[in-house]
């Protein structure tokens, strides 16, 4: 049974936590998109207050008075049931409406959804209502990622903040956990919130395996790079090996080097690389490769959830070895909603764990994460197998 005052409070909370992650930014950071993946800043804002205003006040609130008509053309991101929208890669041409102007958009979105469950208590618009808050808790992850790719694809790499922590030494000794062949339990299973891609809890058979108690971590990256396992070919699924040579991949993104020393761009600005803490910014296509000069392989999501109890986890979107795929069962919600994860289950990886970046209550064990192989703008890492 969701509490509706805890769930409004949860609601304002998230609505000035995404505020406060642009609290650094300069007026002209709001707007910039440095390749398709990345969306200006201003955009991640007024999406996520489109989403409150298509999905619940427009079809629920009688008296709501729009905010402006043309929003749901500029905010709407991939819902096809809902409208026309503008195409991805032109986000960063809306220079209107202004950054003001979109913040006054979320303060009357923001007032008029607080106003409106002080009267309406229905479970089906509190499930519209928490589903909402999720969905811009994964954007506030979004928004602190892009917001890296465009101050580090500048010039001059300019800092976010001087307090920001992205990288935490892992400081356990390796072992390899054993985990014992059997039946296993997959998937969701409790009554807090969770998307629909981790729902149908199943049985999986898991042969006899052995999982690392840590990330990959710099060093060992680094002893990676110094073995030329950028330039072996053998080591390399055969796609990867075209994305490498065509995009002349050598490092993790944001990597530089500099007196013969590794720097890498971070929120706090261009720093050495640090040898502890976890690998990051790395593609499915780098971790498989890792993997086998390793001699080792990346977890399935099964082994790794199923293992989860054993190991810290929540610094690195951790690349597994499985497809992103329906769960027994899987079916879509009806409707816009029904167009969140099920359409995407094709052509990309499952990541499991969370990162520096995921807000506060949103990731567990059950989180299926899910990119292209080729992405490396997360703070994506690897945990080893074999």
């Amino acid at each position: 049974m969701i509490v509706i005052d805890s769930l409004v409070d949860f609601f304002l909370e998230t609505r000035k936590h995404t505020e406060k992650i642009c609290e650094p930014l300069e007026i002209e950071d709001y707007v910039v998109q440095p390749i398709v993946d990345v969306s200006p800043p201003k955009w991640h804002l007024g999406h996520t207050t489109w989403f409150f205003e298509e999905f619940i006040l427009k079809p629920y609130a009688k008296n709501y008075t729009i905010f402006n008509e043309d929003f749901s053309f500029v905010f709407n991101s991939y819902y096809e049931t809902v409208g026309k929208r503008v195409v991805r890669s032109d986000r960063g041409n809306l220079s209107r409406p202004s950054v003001e102007k979109v913040y006054e958009y979320r303060n009357h979105v923001t007032t008029a959804i607080a106003s409106f469950f002080e009267q309406n208590q229905n479970e089906i618009l509190l499930g519209l209502l928490e589903i909402g808050i999720h969905h811009e808790k994964q954007h506030q992850e979004l928004l602190l990622t892009d917001i890296k790719y465009i101050l580090g694809n500048n010039p001059l790499l300019p800092a976010y903040s001087a307090t920001v922590e992205t990288h935490q030494n892992e400081i356990q000794q390796q072992q390899w956990i054993p985990i014992a062949e059997g039946i296993y339990e997959i998937g969701h299973n409790a009554n807090d919130f969770c998307y629909d891609n981790e729902l149908g809890r199943h049985k999986v058979y898991l042969q006899p395996y052995l999982i690392s108690n840590k990330l990959v971590t710099n060093e060992e990256y680094i002893e990676f790079i110094n073995a030329s396992g950028y330039t072996k070919f053998d080591l390399w699924h055969a796609e990867g090996w075209d994305w490498l040579n065509q995009n002349h991949i050598s490092a993790p993104l944001y990597w530089h080097k500099i007196d013969n020393k590794w720097h890498h761009y971070t929120l706090k600005g261009l720093q050495e690389v640090p040898m502890n803490t976890p690998v990051t910014h790395i593609s499915y296509y780098e971790a498989f490769a890792f993997a086998q000069w390793k001699g080792c392989r990346l977890p399935t999501e099964f082994e790794w959830e199923t293992a989860q109890l054993h190991f810290p986890w929540g610094q690195r979107w951790e690349w597994t070895e499985s497809a992103y795929l329906p769960y027994p069962n899987y079916k879509k919600a009806d409707g816009a909603l029904g167009e969140y994860n099920g359409k995407f289950m094709v052509n990309q990886k499952v990541l499991r764990g969370g990162s520096v970046a995921t807000p506060e209550r949103h990731t567990r064990f059950t989180y299926r994460n899910f990119f292209q192989t080729n992405l490396r703008w997360q703070f994506t890492g690897l945990r080893l197998a074999k």
